[in-house]
């Protein structure tokens, strides 16, 4: 690998000079600048982000954590955060754990060890253990979406409880009274809250959630599908599911179907995040949901935020989610409200 020594001898200047040139910390003659770069271009030379970030105590590097890169919902999430960080002049070292806790626990210690600025993180659970992390972290903290309660960290979320209010609120106008809820793992707080929605909506309609109507599974299409398949089977006197992100509810319109139902027809699905691969399922599922890049883009905004300024308040960002309207969702049969 060439070094700036190399650089230097080639144009025919002192190491300090091409020094200058790169990192324009002083004037440099017009001819000196043409051969240090014309010498940079001809062996390839790229300066040691290590040593710079050594000299100025930042690496201008950020690191996002999240659980599972295969749901569209962090893949969305993940672009807004980039492309916040990229018009701020910082880079993204992106990691996956899986819906690991111990993968999510050595990622944090490998972006902790990179110099990372700062670190974004979505949970895998396990949140114990990572309030105590983030209480001896050297770097600033951002959860975002899947909270840790108790973490000393900026807070960037969606009102899921609102969220899931205005899902049920929906279907209750519609004339459901029996509405289940497939809810994710109930660890998390994202969970708890979508869940107090639904329980809360149902409520104020005068009707008392039955505990068998709420199943709880994890955040994939699997996941909803055999947790609706098995809710369906046991109580089938339900109209209507809510479940805790659009891909449950993609498994849930697989488990109709397996088990003849109609959707909507017979039986009216609602979704979480409002994904756009939910515009194009069929039928295509109706959901509540924020814009999830803006999300993203506010996660990365506070983070960078939170580097620049590490003594200001601690913040807790909630943005407003709205219900979207689709084909997964109609009034229940005569019959059916009875």
């Amino acid at each position: 690998m060439s070094t700036i020594k190399d650089v230097a001898a080639l144009a025919g200047v002192s190491f300090t000079t091409v020094s200058h040139v790169l990192n324009n910390t002083r004037p440099v003659s017009a001819d000196a600048r043409a051969r240090v770069l014309a010498a940079v271009d001809e062996i390839g030379y790229f300066p040691s982000a290590v040593a710079r970030s050594l000299r100025r105590s930042e690496t201008k590097i950020v690191g996002v954590l999240v659980p599972n890169v295969r749901n569209p919902f962090f893949a969305e999430l993940v672009v807004g955060v980039e492309e916040c960080c990229r018009q701020a002049g910082y880079s993204v070292f992106l990691c996956n754990s899986d819906n690991d806790p111990k993968h999510q626990q050595a990622y944090m210690r490998t972006l902790l060890e990179k110099r990372i600025d700062g670190l974004l993180l979505s949970s895998a659970g396990d949140t114990e253990a990572l309030a105590a992390t983030f209480r001896h972290a050297s770097v600033p903290v951002v959860t975002v979406d899947r909270l840790v309660p108790g973490a000393r960290a900026d807070r960037v979320s969606v009102n899921n409880q609102l969220g899931a209010l205005e899902a049920v609120r929906h279907l209750l106008s519609l004339g459901h009274r029996r509405i289940g809820c497939v809810s994710g793992p109930a660890e998390f707080e994202v969970t708890q809250e979508r869940v107090s929605g639904w329980r809360t909506a149902l409520q104020d309609a005068g009707i008392e959630p039955r505990p068998d109507w709420l199943v709880e599974s994890d955040f994939s299409t699997a996941g909803g599908y055999e947790a609706v398949k098995a809710l369906l089977r046991r109580q089938p006197e339900l109209t209507a599911v809510f479940t805790g992100n659009d891909l449950m509810a993609m498994g849930a319109l697989r488990a109709a179907a397996e088990l003849g139902l109609s959707v909507p027809r017979q039986l009216s699905v609602v979704g979480f995040d409002a994904i756009e691969l939910g515009s194009y399922i069929y039928p295509a599922i109706t959901s509540v949901g924020c814009s999830i890049r803006d999300l993203g883009r506010e996660a990365g905004r506070a983070l960078i935020e939170r580097i620049e300024n590490p003594q200001a308040p601690f913040k807790d960002l909630q943005l407003t989610p709205q219900l979207v309207l689709r084909e997964s969702t109609a009034a229940p049969s005569s019959s059916e409200q009875a």
